[in-house]
C-alpha cells in the first residue's frame, strides 16, 4: 500500500448518529451532578479542531460554574431562563473576539491574512468573527454530547449585560449561552416535529 495515500475513514455506526443527533435533545432542568473541570477542558479541546474560515478560530468560551460567578450572570437572563440557568451545572458564555486577526500569524501562518483586518470596518469583523464563532459553538454541543454530556443552547439574555459583567476591557462579545451538564430525561418535553426532506433540501 502507498504510505502517502491517505487513511480512510469508515462512517459513524448508528449508535454515534442517536447519541449526537437522532436521540439528542435540548435539556432544561438537570440532575444534581458536577461537571468536572477536567471534562470541560477536554471538550474545548475537541471542540476546537472543527473548521473555521481561514481558520480563524474566533470563538471564546466562559465556563460559569461557581455559584458566585452564576449569581453574576443571573440578571442578565430573561425570566424564562432564569431557572434552568441556575440550576445547571455549568453555563457556557459562548462569545466572538472582535480582534481574532491578532491571532491568524499563528493559526494561518503560511499567508498574510491579518492585514485583511487591520483597519477593516466593523461589520466585516464582526461578519467574520459570528459566522465561525457560531459554528464553533454548534462544534462545542456535539462534543459535548460525544463526551456524554447534555447541553441546553438559548438566547433570552442581555448580551450587552453580559459583555459588561464577564468581558469588561476586553475584545470579546457573548451571542448565545449553552447550559451544560447531565440532563434529566425525565423532564424533558416531547420533541418538536422536523421539517419532510422535500421542505428544506434540493439536489440539483
Amino acid at each position: 500500500m502507498d504510505a502517502a495515500l491517505p487513511k480512510t475513514r469508515g462512517a459513524l455506526d448508528a449508535t454515534a448518529l442517536d447519541v449526537l443527533f437522532r436521540e439528542a435533545r435540548t435539556h432544561n432542568a438537570w440532575l444534581d451532578k458536577p461537571v468536572p473541570e477536567s471534562l470541560l477542558k477536554e471538550l474545548a479541546e475537541i471542540a476546537e479542531f472543527g473548521p473555521t474560515a481561514i481558520n480563524a478560530l474566533p470563538a471564546r468560551f466562559a465556563f460559569v460554574q461557581s455559584r458566585a460567578a452564576k449569581e453574576k450572570l443571573k440578571p442578565t437572563l430573561s425570566p424564562g431562563n432564569v431557572d434552568k440557568t441556575m440550576s445547571a451545572p455549568v453555563t457556557v458564555i459562548a462569545a466572538y473576539d472582535t480582534a481574532f486577526y491578532d491571532h491568524l500569524p499563528k493559526t494561518f501562518p503560511h499567508a498574510d491574512m491579518k492585514s485583511n483586518f487591520v483597519g477593516a470596518p466593523e461589520e466585516v469583523i464582526t461578519k467574520t468573527a459570528l459566522q465561525s464563532a457560531t459554528l464553533q459553538a454548534g462544534y462545542l454541543i456535539l462534543a459535548a454530547r460525544a463526551l456524554g454530556l447534555d447541553t441546553g443552547p438559548m438566547g433570552g439574555f442581555d448580551a450587552a449585560a453580559v459583555d459588561a459583567a464577564f468581558f469588561e476591557g476586553t475584545t470579546w462579545k457573548s451571542f448565545l449561552l449553552i447550559n451544560l451538564g447531565y440532563g434529566d430525561a425525565e423532564k424533558l418535553f416531547p420533541r418538536n416535529p422536523r421539517l419532510e426532506l422535500s421542505e428544506f433540501t434540493q439536489f440539483l
